[in-house]
């Protein structure tokens, strides 16, 4: 099997990334963002997901955290998209649900070509530490972007902020972990089109 690896470099006036992902890993992740939390919900993602990981990002932080989240989702995203090529005899298709002590993340994923976010989880504070939550959506959708991914996020419950947080990244994990295995049984692309 070819090797399912890719590297990312990004640099903008904003943030510089560089990310390296193994898709077929160990689970071994050496992240550096500068954002703690976001580092911690990566190397959640790489752990539980059986993905290799390395990255580095630097950015505008003075400013707020938005950039360097949004951009790491983005280049996620385009490693993902890049170490699945042609996409020939992935499952393409899974879901994960997740409990997190008293919260649930239930997560479905398609990587069809055709990105959507369908994000549906209330977070009760604003911030976990110093990270402001809207950024795990702003994340998300780039991430689901870039990779080409239908992502439908979703949490019927939950009280503790922190583990909403883990219980969707754990269940993304999971999620993906499955939809990128392949299957010998498929020799071509999984799709009645021909193509992802």
């Amino acid at each position: 099997m070819t090797k399912r690896t890719a590297t990312i470099h990004r640099k903008t006036k904003e943030t510089e990334i560089a990310l390296t992902v193994n898709i077929d890993g160990k689970g071994e992740s050496h992240i550096t963002t500068g954002i703690g939390f976001l580092d911690h919900m990566l190397d959640i993602l790489t752990k539980h997901g059986l993905f290799d990981l390395k990255l580095k990002a630097t950015g505008d932080r003075m400013v707020d955290d938005h950039h360097t989240v949004e951009d790491v989702g983005i280049c996620l995203g385009l490693a993902l998209k890049e170490a699945l090529g042609d996409k020939k005899g992935i499952w393409r298709f899974s879901n994960s649900s997740v409990p997190m002590q008293e919260t649930l993340a239930s997560i479905a994923i398609d990587i069809s070509g055709r990105p959507a976010l369908v994000y549906h989880a209330n977070f009760h504070t604003g911030k976990i530490g110093n990270f402001d939550t809207e950024l795990i959506e702003e994340f998300l959708k780039a991430f689901s972007t870039n990779a080409g991914i239908n992502l439908h996020v979703n949490v019927p419950y939950g009280n503790n902020t922190h583990h909403i947080a883990e219980a969707i990244f754990k269940g993304l994990a999971r999620a993906l972990r499955d939809a990128v295995r392949i299957d010998e049984r498929v020799k071509d692309v999984p799709s009645t089109k021909g193509m992802l």
